[in-house]
């Protein structure tokens, strides 16, 4: 029983601690909008980040295309 209450809790706080890292070092995330109302303005060339698209383009295939493909 000792095992799975190990496993389940260091699960637990490996999930908390994952959580901790999104909040405090994701640039999405803002704790003070007084002095920093927009903090994903402030990322440098050499920062990573994603970009989300809404809009797909898909490309139109007739079923010739496919069945030569």
């Amino acid at each position: 029983l000792i095992p799975l209450f190990l496993i389940i809790g260091s699960g637990g706080i490996g999930a908390g601690l994952y959580l901790m890292r999104l909040a405090v070092f994701n640039p999405d995330v803002c704790w003070d909008k007084k002095n920093n109302p927009e903090p994903w303005n402030k990322l440098a060339p050499s920062d990573q980040y994603k970009v989300k698209g809404k809009i797909q383009l898909f490309r139109k295939h007739s079923i010739k295309d496919i069945a030569n493909y």
